[in-house]
């Protein structure tokens, strides 16, 4: 629908956008990043025909914008430029109404039913009817872009050039802004360009991304081939880390502080973990990184408390989630900084060991029983119980995202062997047992000193996981066993 070819231009002699060319079919929304004054401005004014063309063509249909008349290209054409100007304090329904002007012969002498419906419709999506009366000069920043942005919409045209649509509105409303934006131009085929600061509500709208650095384009395509992190840092002069978004299938970044090591330095040691009849604890000075499969807070994240914490073989709540969070407070602990386990083994029995290392040292904390032990190839064949090996390694160090799911893998092999060699059985089946019905993994490190990129059998980082975690599994089976004698 939208098809810019080699778009040039800018003020007096100077150039601010130079050779720019993309296209945006109906029903697509492209986003336009780059830092302050890449030009991203500059160029929707050339676009629309605000700014005159030094060279290049933009095409609506296929046909220039240049042949069209003022009220014809408004028609085609609807721009929420960056600031407004107000000379005067119109209501919110005459400032929405404005965006009924091209279809009107005179000065709203042949207003029509459709040009309510329009209004109302406008009004409507963004919520905005209940103070139509209201003087805009009244209203908050948030509230006036939302009416502009309404008066847009109320124009009816099928391309929409809109400057930081999402300026001064708190997240709420920019989520039913864009939502809003976003289902017009899929049930109304309206092709949308669109100029945002935040990269990542770019990246969950957009169909399209244009990254844009002194006025040139640097990378165009779906977000996930715009938002990288060697583009990002490069164009904006900041350190950033690129991850998934948790529901869509697009790319975030997260800010990295400009000056690396503001993170406390802290050393994390086996003495300082402590085993009792109700749990084994540690407590960290400071957040460490950690991957979990625990029972709250599993996943990745920054955590102080750790608890392994024993409950009853015959255990058996709904809501394991509730319980271990009023564990956790009645402890006085805090559930948001906390990371928890369950097992049925007795805490007391815990194996701590640490292993020194060149690059500092790992710290292993293991508890095991083995009575429900299952083998996990034959675990189809059988009803599971409740039993658990729960294993933590604690890394002095710094790890890669790669290194964290490498340490998990190792440290399971590590398990396994360490049941191969016990000659632990799967009491139903009778085969060698893997694990138990509810084990559970957890990595964590300092993030501070040498840089570990991998936890493989092949690395230090991931023989010493290996030897520690199978060195502690034999020890706790035993323990275990001989508790069982007794």
């Amino acid at each position: 629908m939208l098809k810019i070819t080699e778009l040039t231009g800018g003020y007096g002699d100077k150039n601010i956008v130079e050779s720019v060319s993309f296209e945006v079919p109906k029903g697509s929304l492209l986003g336009i990043l780059g830092p302050n004054g890449s030009g991203k401005s500059t160029m929707l004014k050339l676009v629309s025909g605000v700014l005159p063309a030094k060279s290049g063509h933009v095409e609506i249909a296929g046909q220039a914008i240049g042949s069209f008349g003022a009220k014809e290209l408004a028609k085609k054409m609807a721009v929420l430029p960056q600031l407004h100007a107000h000379a005067f304090a119109h209501t919110v329904r005459e400032t929405v109404s404005l965006g009924r002007y091209p279809h009107q012969s005179g000065w709203f002498s042949s207003w029509s039913d459709e040009d309510e419906a329009a209004v109302v419709e406008a009004l409507d999506l963004m919520a905005i009817r209940h103070y139509e009366n209201t003087p805009i000069d009244q209203l908050s920043g948030g509230e006036q872009q939302r009416v502009f942005v309404a008066q847009a919409l109320a124009q009816h045209a099928q391309v929409l050039l809109l400057d930081e649509p999402t300026n001064h509105l708190d997240i709420n409303h920019q989520r039913e802004l864009l939502d809003t934006i976003k289902k017009q131009a899929i049930e109304k085929e309206l092709t949308v360009v669109s100029i945002f600061h935040d990269i990542n509500l770019a990246s969950m709208y957009c169909d399209q991304l244009l990254l844009l650095d002194k006025g040139r384009v640097v990378r165009i395509g779906e977000p996930h081939e715009v938002v990288r992190e060697s583009d990002i840092e490069t164009v904006y002069h900041a350190r950033v880390s690129n991850h998934p978004h948790p529901e869509l299938p697009k790319p975030q970044i997260t800010l990295l502080p400009g000056v690396k090591g503001l993170l406390e330095e802290s050393v994390i040691r086996a003495e300082a973990f402590s085993a009792s009849a109700e749990m084994v604890l540690y407590e960290s000075p400071v957040p460490l990184k950690t991957v979990s499969s625990a029972v709250i807070n599993a996943g990745a994240g920054w955590f102080r408390t750790f608890i392994n914490r024993h409950v009853d073989m015959d255990y058996n709540i709904d809501d394991s989630l509730s319980d271990m969070t009023r564990f956790i407070e009645s402890r006085g602990f805090k559930p948001t900084d906390t990371v928890g386990m369950m097992t049925a083994v007795k805490t007391e029995h815990a194996v701590v060991k640490e292993f020194p290392a060149s690059f500092g040292s790992v710290v292993i904390a293991v508890t095991a029983g083995v009575g429900n032990a299952v083998d996990v190839s034959k675990a189809a064949e059988r009803l599971l119980g409740v039993g658990t090996i729960n294993t933590w390694i604690f890394v002095n160090g710094t790890l890669s995202d790669e290194a964290f799911i490498q340490a998990m893998i190792t440290a399971t092999e590590a398990k396994t062997k360490a049941l191969h060699q016990e000659g632990v059985k799967d009491p139903l089946t009778g085969t060698i047992a893997t694990g138990t019905s509810t084990d559970s993994c957890l990595v964590a490190a300092t993030q501070r000193g040498d840089t570990l990129p991998y936890a493989g059998p092949i690395t230090e980082l991931g023989s010493l996981i290996g030897t520690g975690v199978f060195e502690c599994t034999v020890e706790a089976i035993a323990l275990y066993r001989e508790a069982k004698k007794q």
